[in-house]
């Protein structure tokens, strides 16, 4: 998992998603293809997450010691 996203818009889904917060993306090629993106939210209840329009985050580029500690706080 190397892909992050920031939440920008949540007017949707406020229980589920905080405006501002950091979220990895789950491979998926098939949301990509819509415009979509996979990522493990607030509920935290499916391992496998949930999908959400692309247009709700922003790709960010974090460097590598934030990668390795979200990428080890979400396989907790």
């Amino acid at each position: 998992m190397s892909n992050f996203v920031i939440c920008v818009n949540n007017e949707d889904n406020p229980a589920s998603l905080i405006l501002g917060k950091v979220y990895p993306v789950l491979p998926d090629m098939d949301a990509a293809a819509h415009k979509m993106v996979r990522i493990i939210d607030e509920d935290q209840s499916e391992s496998d997450g949930y999908l959400y329009e692309a247009s709700m985050f922003v790709n960010i580029e974090l460097p590598e010691m934030v990668k390795r500690v979200l990428e080890h706080r979400a396989d907790a």
